[in-house]
């Protein structure tokens, strides 16, 4: 696990910021990307309550799930910003998840 999570959440939130408009990216990308692979769960607390700049509707699960949803009020306000963009749901799931996926490894330099 990382040693200082506030800084750790600030390199999340830094990543996610960076996610394009109409793709999405997972939980356990952004770990990866950072150096910390196992920490998935850490990214989705880094992404509980960040800042509004973020576009936390963005990180999903390995799958596409969105494992996050809860987060936004109890409504499908996630789903809603994700198909604003284009991105098709359906059950929850992102549908050709793959064609949306970011992977910030491939996209982005070391922060």
């Amino acid at each position: 696990m990382p040693e200082d999570n506030s800084n750790f959440f600030e390199k999340v939130h830094e990543v996610a910021r960076q996610i394009p408009y109409g793709r999405v990216t997972s939980y356990g990308a952004i770990a990866k990307f950072l150096g910390a692979a196992r920490s998935a769960r850490m990214v989705g607390w880094a992404m509980n309550n960040c800042p509004d700049d973020v576009p936390a509707h963005r990180v999903v699960n390995r799958v596409g799930l969105l494992s996050g949803k809860h987060h936004f009020g109890g409504t499908n306000l996630m789903q809603q910003l994700l198909e604003n963009e284009g991105i098709e749901v359906e059950d929850n799931q992102i549908t050709d998840f793959e064609k949306h996926f970011w992977d910030p490894a491939k996209e982005l330099d070391v922060l």
